[in-house]
């Protein structure tokens, strides 16, 4: 018996097979072999188009099936993960009307800044625990104002991961996970953010039909096991946002625990049991993958959106002209012959929009007491991944003022956590030993599916497969130069932002 997962990023989509009674990796694939393309026709917007994720799962299932000796008649259930917050729109044929406004897209900051104002903060914060920010329902409402002959034409508003699974199942669906996400659930009430939608103009019938995070949530169809070479009937059973599912993924399902990310953006995520939010929303509280109304558990999310893509910014701008340096392996050796705090040299990273941590300013991405006697590039590459870390310790020390005591980090063993640096920094920075895992997006969307599926009856069978890879602690003979570097980087930052 086996899992199905597919992880629907900005970068890429990955496909993964498990075995479901022992927990392991059977296959995974990844398509394009290049990054997706994200499409910005303005300064702050960022779009992609969802038939390009859907034929990369196609692709991505296919590489899967041929690398795989397997029998996919014996796949049971699919689970899916999928880059948070973006709006996808459909017209009564579930056809798309416009590319997706993915992520990273700030178009709609200044929309959702209003209703904060207008609502009241205290009735937002109390019901929604976020400002309407720059999320799924302000992106909405910006196609409302802006496309209206479009608008007219929408029957439902998605995220992009019940777009995937409307492909596979003909049903459009989301989740109250992925409604939190949008600032389209109401805590309090347990239900779709009426007052929210009402302020904006948006009529209710627009939100898909919710079902739980965990359940059967629709089948395979017949058109679409054929285009992607499956039986119909398989039950797809999962769902969530990119970031829950990570936490998912790691096995971070109780108060205290940390997840954390550094892919294409950099996330801190915290989970916690009581209902509590940053008045200012730097950082967003969501309903995770596990709440019920009985059982409340909420992530605590921190984002920094210039992570990875600045560390893939280097590799192709700054690293690739006259450098004999090719992969990200020769930049992390090369960085680690500087020491700890960059000799002075602050890079502050955050060049890829407007970020939530900094109230929703989009300040791009800088780099402060150059010397041309002193640094080089090796300098910069460290500099980097010491700002980065640097801008998710800070957001991380809003989820502590919100009282979210931490008892464990943990990561994949992938994209930025593979530099020795990069969480050696985090380690010691933080003060937090980091547990590293052997895991990524895709397998946890198939650890769900067999949860949502019945396959596993709980959570602890579903993590039987999952392998430990390492374990960083904090050095106390670094911990002070961390520190140091730290309070310069922070203060650099405050004199930025004023």
């Amino acid at each position: 018996m086996f899992l199905l997962g597919y992880d629907i990023g900005s970068s890429s989509i990955k496909a993964t097979l498990l075995d479901a009674e022992s927990g392991k990796m059977i296959s995974s694939a990844t398509s394009p072999d290049v990054e997706l393309e994200i499409m910005a026709v303005k300064p702050g917007w960022a779009e992609q188009h969802p038939r390009v994720w859907w034929d990369n799962v196609k692709n991505a299932t296919a590489k899967l099936i041929s690398e795989s000796d397997v029998d996919v008649s014996n796949i049971e259930a699919i689970g899916i993960s999928y880059q948070m917050h973006g709006l996808v729109i459909v017209d009564k044929d579930l056809e798309v009307l416009r590319p997706s406004i993915i992520w990273c897209d700030s178009r709609a900051v200044e929309i959702g800044e209003k209703a904060f104002k207008d609502i009241g903060s205290e009735t937002c914060l109390a019901n929604f625990l976020n400002s309407p920010g720059n999320f799924t329902a302000s992106k909405l409402k910006w196609v409302m104002q802006n496309e209206p002959e479009i608008y007219a034409k929408v029957y439902k508003a998605m995220l992009p991961g019940d777009y995937i699974a409307m492909k596979l199942t003909g049903e459009v669906r989301t989740t109250p996970s992925g409604l939190s996400e949008g600032i389209m659930w109401n805590f309090k009430k347990q239900a779709i953010a009426e007052e929210l939608l009402d302020h904006y103009g948006i009529s209710p019938d627009i939100i898909p039909n919710v079902v739980p995070t965990f359940s059967l949530q629709g089948k395979l169809t017949r058109a679409a096991a054929a285009e992607l070479g499956l039986k119909a009937g398989v039950k797809i059973a999962y769902r969530a946002g990119d970031q829950p599912n990570n936490a998912l993924s790691l096995n971070v399902l109780n108060p205290g625990e940390i997840a954390a990310t550094a892919g294409t953006s950099g996330v801190v995520y915290g989970v916690g049991d009581k209902v509590n939010y940053d008045p200012k929303s730097r950082v967003n509280t969501f309903v995770h993958v596990n709440h019920t109304a009985d059982n409340p558990v909420y992530g605590i999310l921190q984002c920094v959106n210039g992570t990875g893509i600045m560390n893939s910014w280097l590799k192709h701008n700054v690293m690739s002209s006259g450098s004999s340096v090719s992969s990200y392996e020769d930049m992390n050796e090369m960085a680690s012959s500087i020491k700890i705090g960059s000799d002075g040299l602050i890079v502050i990273p955050f060049g890829n929009g407007a970020e939530r941590t900094l109230e929703n300013k989009d300040i791009g991405a800088s780099m402060h007491n150059l010397n041309f006697n002193v640094h080089d590039r090796a300098h910069f590459l460290r500099a980097a991944q010491e700002g980065i870390v640097f801008s998710l310790n800070y957001g991380l020390e809003i989820i502590r003022d919100m009282g979210v005591e931490i008892s464990t980090v943990r990561a994949g063993n992938a994209n930025m956590f593979l530099s020795p640096i990069f969480r050696e920094a985090f380690a010691n920075v933080t003060g937090s030993a980091v547990e590293l895992y052997s895991t990524d997006g895709s397998q946890g969307a198939a650890r769900g599916a067999g949860i949502g599926a019945g396959i596993y009856k709980t959570p602890a069978e579903a993590f039987a497969g999952l392998e430990t890879k390492a374990l960083i602690e904090p050095d106390v003979k670094l911990q002070s130069a961390y520190t140091e570097a730290y309070g310069k980087w922070a203060a650099k930052l405050e004199s930025v932002l004023c």
